[in-house]
């Protein structure tokens, strides 16, 4: 059955092309068929469902998780049709119309169960009302034990290009983004794998020098994991990977903007520094986030919730709880960027950094139909995934 054709009316655009005031968006068979402002459109009856608005609330494209590992209960790792659908189902609810889900450091069998599990939800049960699922982010094995942060640092291993392809036979060729500390040995060699085969290359977990971090550019890294997190720190005689991170335009950086993972100045300072076109905001969430507070689970380690602090027992922080749309408003909050600043760093470029602009991570004719609709007070109020809708506020 095709989906249901919409109008969306009256409603402040933030389009491809810019922003339309009173405009209003079309959409047949899951794609975006008009664009414009209401002076042009002449057909209100020709569709199934008809949303009117008012020039106070916001249109934009479906915001994209470049990196999550669960919600309401559940995790990528366990590696179940349930657990991808629970995650699936919940994103919608805070704007995110498509992700990637994030695997950890785990045991070799573990991390290839994750995988298969992945790409055969992929294939069968996706379906129409809940955040597509783009493939797969691999963060880890490959990473530096002095970096692990909570990810298993017993469990790591050196970069591996027989082992990664295996796993991408696995995952039918949906892991889209490694994560690797490429300053172990093979590294620069796997980074440079990764690029020949169209595959983003992260640094992160790495106790890279900044030199390193460069000539992992050169061998084609194109982005950060968690900036900050994880990572040899800014020092004034060794940038490490955080300054490689800010003075390299390649690299587009990943941040946790919840408040705790980085600081509110210093996220300013890499707005700054960035720009809305070098950064992508992302969640890291793991499966308590849509929760309340308790114990959880995460890699076989004990989590503790308490006071939007997802913690193991030794305080060391294990992924956030944060929503996008709250990373949205905080990120707008710390940096004074605008809203339009902040489609950038959460639709156009993650959708660009994996190829899939063409279809996905703007408002333009024939992409897809992934809309979120935020009220004044930037809550959302409708979200549709290709053209269905996936929630919708009371």
């Amino acid at each position: 059955m095709a989906p249901a054709s919409m109008l969306i009316t009256g409603i402040r655009v933030y389009a491809e092309k810019g922003i339309i005031n009173e405009g209003y968006v079309a959409i047949r068979n899951g794609k975006i068929h008009e664009v414009g402002q209401m002076a042009g459109c002449t057909d209100t009856d020709g569709y199934d469902r008809l949303f009117p608005f008012s020039n106070s609330y916001k249109l934009l494209p479906g915001m994209i998780d470049l990196h999550i590992h669960g919600a309401g209960g559940a995790d990528t790792m366990d590696a179940t049709h349930e657990a991808i659908q629970t995650i699936a189902a919940r994103l919608p609810e805070e704007g995110t119309t498509s992700f990637l889900a994030a695997t950890m450091t785990q045991e070799v069998k573990h991390i290839e169960r994750a995988l298969v599990n992945v790409a055969d939800y992929r294939k069968q049960a996706n379906g129409p009302g809940e955040a597509e699922i783009l493939g797969v982010h691999l963060e880890g094995p490959f990473l530096s034990p002095k970096r692990a942060g909570a990810q298993p640092a017993d469990k790591m291993l050196n970069p591996d290009i027989a082992l990664f392809e295996r796993w991408q036979r696995s995952a039918a060729g949906l892991i889209r983004l490694v994560t690797v500390a490429p300053e172990l040995p093979g590294g620069m060699e796997f980074v440079s794998h990764l690029a020949q085969c169209g595959v983003v290359a992260s640094v992160g977990h790495s106790d890279a020098t900044y030199a390193e971090v460069a000539e992992g550019v050169r061998c084609g890294l194109k982005h950060v994991t968690h900036l900050f997190n994880g990572m040899r720190g800014l020092h004034h005689r060794e940038p490490g990977v955080a300054g490689a991170a800010l003075l390299h335009p390649e690299l587009l950086a990943e941040l946790i903007v919840d408040g705790i993972h980085v600081h509110p100045e210093m996220i300013k300072l890499v707005y700054q520094q960035k720009g809305r076109n070098g950064l992508t905001l992302i969640t890291d969430a793991m499966r308590a986030k849509c929760l309340g507070e308790g114990t959880y689970e995460l890699g076989g380690q004990e989590v503790i919730v308490q006071d939007g602090r997802a913690l193991l027992s030794d305080g060391t922080l294990a992924g956030s709880i944060v929503k996008m749309k709250d990373a949205a408003a905080n990120a707008m909050h710390f940096t004074g960027c605008t809203l339009e600043d902040i489609v950038y760093m959460t639709a156009v470029n993650p959708a660009k950094q994996l190829g899939l602009f063409a279809s996905k991570g703007s408002i333009a004719l024939g992409k897809d139909a992934d809309l979120v609709v935020l009220d004044k007070n930037h809550e959302v109020v409708l979200t549709l995934c290709r053209g269905e809708i996936a929630f919708h506020a009371c």
